[in-house]
Formats: structure tokens, C-alpha cells, sequence
């Protein structure tokens, strides 16, 4: 499921990137949301379903229709949820902060990061309240219910922002058909369908290569490479056959959510204090020496103590902070140097490079599946690290 999502957004996300530059921007926004409710409640539909019928093994679910729709609608969520988010973070909050004002633009950068990151974590929490008390078919119809009334809510916020906003947020009508268009998009109107896609994903690669600040856009690529020095599925594979207590690995894991938060307070003050381009160098540098630090821990064969296994945990966790600041920073960067009439295609063709660069890890991941071979992910995953911020210096 999670490899045809990131297969979507791959493919996908280019297509509907430049679809969403040449759309009126809240009715756009206000589609992609319903679209993303409906995926989401086929999804859970299809998984309440699965837990009615009899268990079967592995390889016959795989073809069983409702898993087919299942794996579907999981991609066309994935799909919509990356487009809505690069049209927040990389077109609205610009036009509402002020393209001029750095230190607000900053300000508002954290403020969405800290609700995403708040949100992720009441969410998760919730709904783990919930699956220590039903049954989780009865969870997923609560999430459900959740889905469906927080939609019209989602409208209305959206309508008001605008309203609030004195429909700054509007497109002019010119600019949905013309604006910013070159003699290779022009191309990509004429032909087929299949030759009008094939053309717009090779428009957005290549716009993605040409922006002016491809370097920091290179740089936020390359962590997605760090897939095992991160509060992620390796790491807690990793530290389980380890024997580490399932609650540090809990721990662990809710640290990292918080450490993300604390770390959009700090990124509006690196910004303040060292100017744009020094925060975004101090968050990479810093989470390149701590996971260097964190790989020399591992590397000295103490891991069977606990002590060498909590001093390994809270290297990469502070390395969390460096991490989410440059995710702040290089935000900004990437939205005030990049062209307002492509940011949706750039935006989203960044995600998509960036979903490639997870899977190709993911895939060595794959091929190295003994725990044997967790230093040499360890060691790849730093030097994604390490080089990203020798790309953004």
C-alpha cells in the first residue's frame, strides 16, 4: 500500500501540481479536501469490510477486490493530501504573510508546522485511547464520523480565510490561463491525454531542475534518504530485536513528535537572530554532527547496554531539533525563490523527487534485511545527512 501511494504521488504529483497553478485557488483547495474525505472514508469503509469476511493468507488478499480499492483510494489520499499541503505551505501562506516580510513569513511557517505536529500527536493519541477501549472496527466508524463533519468545517475555515483575508487568495482570471506560460507548456495543451501527462511530468522535472534555489531543494531531498537514524518503522524494528523495552521505544517516538515542536519556535528565532540562509545551514550542520555522533555510538559495539542505548536514542532525538528547524527554513527559502505562476508544480515535483528518494532507501532497506546490516543503513542514512548540508553550504 505505501509503495503505489508513493508511486501516486511520483507520478501524480507533477499532473496535479500544474493543475492546481491554473485553478481558482479555493475552489481548487475546497475540491482536492472533498476528494481527499471520500478516499478516506472508501478506505475505511473497505477496512471495516475486510474485518466481516473470513482471514485468508497473505497472497490471495492481495487480490481480493476490496483490497484493490482499498490500495486505490490510499494512493488518490496520499495524492490530494500532498497538493492541498504544497498549496498551503508554498502559495496561500506567502500571499497571507507577505512575500516582503520575512520575520512573519517565518512566524506563520512555525505556527502551521506546530498545529501539524500537535494535531499528528493528538490524533495518534486519540485514537490509541480509543483501541485500548473498542473494538477497531468501532474506532474506524468514530474516524469516520470525524471525517465527515470535519469537511464542512474545513470549507467554512477556508471561505472565511479568504473572506478575512479581502480574497487575496483569489487568482485573476488572466493568470489561469496564461500566467507564466512558456513555449513547452503550450506544448503540453496539444496531444493526447497520455502525451499531455507524459509531457507535464517532464515539464515539472525539468522546472524542478531550473529554479533558482535548487540547491536548498536538493538539500531538504536528500534527508528524506535518512529513513534509519529517525523515529521511523527500521528504527523501532531495530531497537525490538535489540530487546529494548517497548516503553522507550514509546518514548522515543513521542519525544521526537515534541522535539518537532519545539523546534518551530526556535526556527522563527534562527531567522531573526543569523537571517534565512545561516538558520537553514546551523538546523543542517547541527543534525549532521549529532547523528555523527550517534553512528560513532553505534559503531562502538556498547549497544547491548542500556546505558550506550539511551545515549544512541538521545543523540538522534536532539538531531530531531536540527532536522524540523531546517524543514521551517528551507520552506521559506523555497517559497520566496521560486515563481508565484509555478509554485504548485515545483512543489509538488519536489515531493515527488522526494518520494522516489525514500522508496530507493526503502528498497535497499529491503535488500539488507538482516539487523546484521543495521550499521551500514545507519552509515548511508548519515551521509544523506552530511550531505545535504555540504549541498546547502
Amino acid at each position: 500500500m505505501g509503495f503505489f501511494s508513493k508511486l501516486a504521488i511520483i507520478i501524480g504529483g507533477p499532473l496535479l501540481g500544474k493543475l492546481m497553478d491554473f485553478s481558482p485557488r479555493v475552489p481548487a483547495y475546497m475540491g482536492l479536501n472533498v476528494v481527499q474525505a471520500a478516499a478516506q472514508l472508501l478506505s475505511a469503509t473497505m477496512i471495516i469490510h475486510a474485518h466481516t469476511v473470513s482471514s485468508t493468507s497473505a497472497p490471495a488478499i492481495l487480490f481480493r477486490p476490496w483490497f484493490i480499492v482499498l490500495v486505490l483510494a490510499g494512493a488518490i489520499e496520499r495524492l490530494c493530501g500532498v497538493a492541498t499541503g504544497v498549496a498551503v505551505e508554498r502559495d496561500w501562506v506567502i500571499l497571507l504573510a507577505g512575500m516582503n516580510r520575512p520575520i512573519a513569513l517565518a512566524q506563520a511557517n512555525a505556527v502551521l508546522n506546530r498545529i501539524d505536529l500537535l494535531c499528528e500527536i493528538a490524533g495518534a493519541s486519540v485514537f490509541g485511547f480509543l483501541l485500548s477501549k473498542y473494538e477497531p472496527v468501532t474506532c474506524l466508524k468514530y474516524a469516520a464520523a470525524s471525517m465527515i463533519w470535519s469537511l464542512p468545517v474545513m470549507i467554512g475555515l477556508t471561505w472565511l480565510t479568504n473572506k478575512l483575508a479581502t480574497g487575496v487568495l483569489d487568482r485573476p482570471k488572466s493568470c489561469q490561463t496564461s500566467c507564466g506560460e512558456s513555449p513547452e507548456e503550450a506544448v503540453v495543451e496539444a496531444g493526447s491525454i497520455v502525451d499531455r501527462g507524459l509531457e507535464t511530468i517532464k515539464l515539472g522535472w525539468k522546472e524542478y531542475m531550473q529554479q533558482p534555489v535548487l540547491p536548498a531543494s536538493l538539500a531538504y531531498v536528500l534527508l528524506f534518504f535518512n529513513v534509519v537514524l529517525a523515529p521511523s518503522s527500521l528504527m523501532t524494528a531495530f531497537l525490538t530485536q535489540h530487546g529494548v523495552n517497548p516503553s522507550i521505544i514509546g518514548v522515543f517516538s513521542g519525544l521526537c513528535a515534541f522535539m518537532g515542536v519545539a523546534a518551530t519556535f526556535l526556527s522563527a528565532t534562527l531567522v531573526k537572530q543569523l537571517g534565512i540562509l545561516k538558520a537553514g545551514a546551523a538546523g543542517l550542520v547541527f543534525q549532521a554532527s549529532l547523528l555523527s555522533l550517534a553512528v560513532a555510538v553505534y559503531w562502538s559495539g556498547s549497544l547491548s547496554q542500556q546505558s550506550p542505548v539511551l545515549l544512541f536514542l538521545g543523540l538522534i532525538l536532539l538531531s530531531r531539533l536540527g532536522h524540523m528547524s531546517y524543514d521551517v527554513v528551507g520552506a521559506q527559502i523555497l517559497q520566496t525563490g521560486i515563481p508565484s505562476s509555478k509554485v504548485n508544480l515545483i512543489g509538488t515535483t519536489e515531493v515527488s523527487v522526494a518520494s522516489l528518494a525514500e522508496s530507493v532507501m526503502l528498497g535497499v532497506a529491503i535488500i539488507a534485511n538482516d539487523a546484521s546490516h543495521f550499521g551500514f543503513l545507519a552509515m548511508l542514512s548519515l551521509l544523506s545527512v552530511v550531505g545535504a548540508a555540504w549541498m546547502f553550504c
